[in-house]
């Protein structure tokens, strides 16, 4: 057999272990993965022992072989290394692009946190927000960060959030900022106008990791009567350098 056949022969048996996974079984043991499959079982038993060799498998006390979770942890580490790396890059030709403060934010509980800016001299914008956490009901990145958030899962993170007010346009409770949301879905990107501090405007848009998960929020952020007239062409230029950051980060574009 050619090598790339055992590859995939490898591959399926992986695959079958992880749908097993998402079943809600612990794992799989040579005969179970071998019906699945409908293969020979030594076959399937040298496809399982190779993954676990590799790393990629675990064998318990039961002989089901697991996914090891620890590539995953790996991973996660990986794409938090080139968050920052190529986030750089990303937030440098975006700022190029459109001539404005451009940021990656994360979330942290019911808070945005900065973790790359990029600020050209033209801007205006005075000291640093890299590490400064800020209200998630009302920030720039808030919204592009739960992106894909079931509402139940959005009150429990505002649950006992008071939304104070930062700006003339700051949502006043958690059904107001569930419905721009919305719309936000329903548009490609967030818009939060006003809503942060008075007279300030960003476009954001979420990034996702290689499981499909927002990982970081993409943003523009500057003076309204900037932003607004050239809403859309920023779109444009927020949307491409999202979808390059993704890529640069393996990630699995959603809907969005």
């Amino acid at each position: 057999m050619s090598k790339t056949s055992s590859m995939g022969r490898g591959m399926m048996a992986l695959l079958t272990v992880g749908a097993r996974h998402a079943e809600g079984f612990d794992g799989g043991t040579v005969a179970d993965i071998a019906a699945r499959l409908d293969k020979d079982r030594s076959q399937v038993s040298r496809s399982l022992k190779g993954a676990q060799l590799e790393g990629f498998l675990t064998r318990t006390e039961q002989r089901e072989y697991c996914l090891d979770w620890s590539f995953l942890t790996d991973a996660q580490l990986v794409t938090e290394q080139r968050l920052k790396t190529d986030g750089l890059t990303a937030l440098e030709g975006l700022a190029s692009e459109t001539n404005e403060a451009c940021f990656l934010g994360v979330l942290s509980g019911n808070s945005t946190v900065t973790i790359g800016e990029q600020v050209p001299e033209s801007a205006n914008l005075v000291g640093s927000w890299l590490g400064r956490p800020y209200p998630a009901y009302c920030s720039d990145a808030g919204q592009a960060l739960l992106w894909d958030a079931p509402d139940s899962d959005v009150r429990k993170i505002f649950d006992g959030v008071e939304f104070v007010k930062h700006g003339p346009n700051t949502p006043v409770s958690v059904d107001d900022f569930l419905e721009r949301l919305a719309k936000a879905r329903e548009r490609g990107y967030s818009i939060v106008d006003e809503e942060a501090e008075p007279g300030l405007y960003s476009l954001s848009a979420p990034v996702r990791d290689f499981k499909g998960e927002v990982a970081a929020a993409l943003q523009i952020v500057g003076p309204k009567s900037r932003l607004e007239p050239q809403r859309e062409a920023f779109a444009m230029a927020l949307g491409s350098w999202r979808d390059w950051l993704e890529s640069s980060v393996g990630g699995q574009s959603g809907q969005s």
